[in-house]
């Protein structure tokens, strides 16, 4: 009898940073930024050649986002008014880089919660919204590191990319192609966001996850099983980053506002969040489950407003904590990485034959949902 292979998640893994930064002290340091630059171009505000800056405050962030504090990989260059950057010493070729450091971290924790050994693993998706390099690709380097015996490669749906990676090996399993494949998502969003920028400048956070997806049969014991997935790209420009290798074309703007981090956040809010409800609720109903059932939303963690809306249109009344748990609040919005950071820390408590969503949405736009059921 030919065997019918069925995908589930075995497990996760997360990496945190050590160094956080609090809503307190990155306002400090943007609102001397502001002060600095303002004195420094007095005579042409003054003048009305240049536009005064704007500070910014804890209760402005907090409102906006729901965000309080983000972890980074580099602290102090970040705060100093004179960088408001990530620094670090450039790593030789023969090191291993940064992002793969970090994801490496994350796979090994969810290795050794599922009990896997490496030489069962067939594959590593590096799936991020912002690679260290174009090639060779992180996934190889992390799948070297950990000393997998298979393939690997990267993709980049920006905050969708670990969801569209899940579906990714979810079918190369469902084929049969691949046992156990590894979907990490190592994300240093502090690299591509523009600190100096009052509307965005307290959004992102840096953190590396891992999500284990493997055929039932050799699976641990309390396992998530894959009930379906569906993905889904709309284009639009109001998420963008425009960096990239042919940015040397154009030398005179390789260091405009468009190479980083830029969106029109009251379009998104109004353009995503019925879009992503909408998709729930019809993939809820494709795969004969109750969307108003689901025992848990792990939602995208971008935007609390947005969760919150997503979660009242989903589940037909408005979610609580434990409905529709938040990590954005400490982690803030760490793009591919944050709905599974979600999931992660909020699961274990979950019964044997609870149903729930793993759900992102971002750029492109691109959203993925995942239902996954509990097991053991």
């Amino acid at each position: 009898m030919q065997h019918t292979y069925s995908p589930v998640i075995s497990s996760t893994g997360l990496f945190t940073p050590e160094e956080s930064i609090s809503n307190e002290e990155l306002v400090e340091s943007f609102n001397t930024y502001v002060a600095n630059f303002n004195q420094d171009h007095a005579e042409a505000i003054a003048a009305g050649d240049v536009e005064a800056l704007a500070t910014s405050s804890v209760e402005f962030i907090e409102k906006a986002s729901g965000i309080k504090a983000r972890h980074v990989m580099a602290k102090a260059p970040i705060l100093d008014t004179a960088i408001m950057e990530p620094r670090w010493e450039e790593r030789s070729n023969d090191e291993i880089s940064v992002l793969a450091e970090i994801g490496v971290k994350a796979a090994e924790q969810a290795l050794a919660r599922a009990g896997r050994d490496v030489k069962d693993v067939d594959a590593v998706l590096c799936a991020a919204s912002n690679m260290q390099r174009p090639y060779p690709a992180m996934a190889i380097e992390i799948q070297q590191a950990l000393g997998i015996d298979g393939f690997g490669f990267d993709m980049n749906v920006a905050c969708s990319s670990a969801t569209f990676g899940i579906q990714t090996a979810a079918d190369y399993v469902r084929a049969g192609n691949a046992k156990s494949v590894l979907v990490v998502s190592p994300e240093i969003t502090s690299g591509h966001l523009n600190w100096r920028d009052r509307d965005s400048h307290f959004i992102f956070g840096d953190v590396a996850t891992a999500v284990l997806v493997e055929d039932a049969s050799m699976a641990p014991a309390k396992h998530w099983n894959i009930l379906g997935t569906k993905l889904k790209t709309v284009f639009s420009n109001n998420i963008r980053n425009n960096f990239g290798y042919l940015n040397k074309a154009t030398p005179e703007t390789v260091d405009a506002a468009d190479k980083l981090f830029i969106q029109e956040g009251r379009k998104v809010f109004k353009e995503v969040v019925p879009m992503v409800a909408q998709m729930i609720i019809d993939e809820a109903e494709r795969l004969e489950i109750d969307p108003t059932g689901l025992r848990r939303l792990w939602l995208h963690q971008a935007n609390a407003g947005m969760n919150r809306l997503i979660a009242q249109k989903v589940l037909g009344h408005e979610a609580n904590a434990d409905e529709s748990p938040t990590v954005l609040d400490t982690y803030g919005n760490t793009s591919s990485a944050g709905s599974i950071i979600a999931f992660h820390l909020n699961h274990d408590d979950l019964a044997a034959g609870d149903t729930g969503l793993i759900c992102s949405f971002g750029a492109g736009y691109s959203a993925g949902t995942v239902f996954v059921r509990a097991v053991g």
